[in-house]
């Protein structure tokens, strides 16, 4: 009942295109048998059952081509007389008017279900066994008829123009799909990668950035006077809970993130004077100094990580921000209290590529008893040949 339902076609521009094929197969076959005026009884007995068997063949030839394809096998390229070529071969056997590639007016038909037979069957096992059956054919048709050199020429030329050519031009094209498929399905897995490290990111760049305002606050409240030792003490625990907290974040986002992808360039909606007066009101000691001129893009993502470190490994410090159209920096002097965080975060790594995709050069290191972090970008027009040597695009030390 399964078999029967798959039969049906799904649309009718299916049943009509079947149709048109049976109706052209039905008019070739014709062609190939006797004139239905003159010999209505012969017409009756050899085209009118090669009708029917074309009628089966379409009926069954969408969804198994294969059986298609041994259905047709009465219609084969069996007749030597014609064909695509007639050649002498005098000089490799003797005989004269060899006909290659046997052609009948059924022959494409053959081939459509050939190709069609490679494009869509998976197993390789059920085409063999068709092609053994349908070489067995034309050596039984060869022999009956005398099994000439010649005859055994055509016939090979016959099989493989009409039968293995057509299937293995469609078991490319199902390869050439299938590799297509493979390569769609793995980019739109490697987008949903970078989403992922995007995520990841945003997350560290955030989350880590307001921890460490949490741990500042809390350092601040530990050195704050008036307050009894149970209070300073909760103090402490609150700024060791927010770098611990840090840490792991750190640890989480080392999972989720991917090295190999690229970093996102477009910063979280807020404006460094924004960013600066938040850790300000957590306790930090922020000198911001603005050029008139634009402010570069990275300019946010720039300051958030510096004012990040600086928070997590110098608690305490004065920290000078400065950013100028080809220029962003964060220096902060030595710390005042012993740090709570572990070094070693993955935000300067990704800074440091969306750096690089940018066309500049970032610089971190110690500078004058303390740390500075600093982002070089190309002015205008030097951006393009920045990026074009590989090399210069990420030449900033390390």
């Amino acid at each position: 009942m399964n078999r029967l339902r798959s039969l049906r076609r799904e649309t009718r521009r299916q049943v009509v295109y079947d149709l048109l094929l049976w109706v052209v197969l039905g008019i070739f076959i014709a062609a190939m048998g006797p004139d239905p005026l003159k010999d209505p009884a012969a017409f009756g007995m050899v085209t009118a059952p090669r009708l029917a068997l074309a009628a089966v063949a379409v009926l069954v030839g969408r969804r198994w081509p294969l059986a298609a394809l041994v259905l047709l096998l009465p219609l084969g390229p069996w007749r030597f007389s014609d064909g695509f070529a007639t050649v002498d071969l005098s000089w490799l056997i003797p005989r004269r008017n060899v006909k290659i590639l046997p052609l009948l007016p059924t022959s494409p038909f053959i081939m459509w279900y050939a190709y069609l037979t490679g494009r869509r069957l998976i197993r390789t096992w059920p085409a063999l066994a068709a092609f053994g059956l349908i070489t067995a054919v034309g050596m039984g048709v060869v022999l009956a008829m005398g099994g000439d050199l010649a005859l055994w020429v055509s016939m090979v030329t016959g099989l493989l123009g009409t039968y293995l050519v057509p299937y293995l031009m469609g078991l490319l094209r199902r390869r050439l799909l299938q590799q297509r498929r493979q390569a769609r399905l793995s980019a739109e897995a490697q987008a949903r990668l970078r989403e992922r490290a995007r995520i990841a990111r945003d997350m560290h760049d955030s989350l880590g950035h307001d921890l460490a305002l949490i741990a500042v606050r809390a350092a601040g409240l530990e050195l704050a006077p008036g307050l009894d030792p149970r209070q300073v003490k909760a103090a402490g625990e609150l700024r060791v809970a927010a770098a611990d907290a840090t840490e792991r974040l750190r640890q989480i986002i080392g999972l989720l993130r991917e090295d190999a992808d690229a970093s996102p360039l477009s910063p979280v909606d807020e404006d460094v004077a924004e960013l600066v007066r938040r850790a300000r009101d957590s306790g930090m000691a922020i000198t911001l100094d603005l050029d008139g001129g634009p402010v570069p893009g990275l300019a946010r993502a720039v300051v958030q990580e510096g004012l990040t470190n600086a928070a997590k490994h110098a608690p305490g410090a004065a920290v000078r921000v400065t950013v100028a159209p080809h220029r962003v920096s964060v220096r902060n002097g030595p710390p005042r209290s012993r740090p709570s965080a572990r070094p070693g975060g993955l935000g300067l790594a990704g800074l440091r590529e969306r750096v690089r995709l940018m066309g500049g050069t970032l610089t971190a290191g110690p500078a004058a008893g303390g740390f500075e972090l600093a982002v070089e970008l190309p002015r205008t027009g030097e951006e393009g040949a920045v990026r074009r040597g590989p090399r210069a695009a990420g030449a900033g030390p390390a």
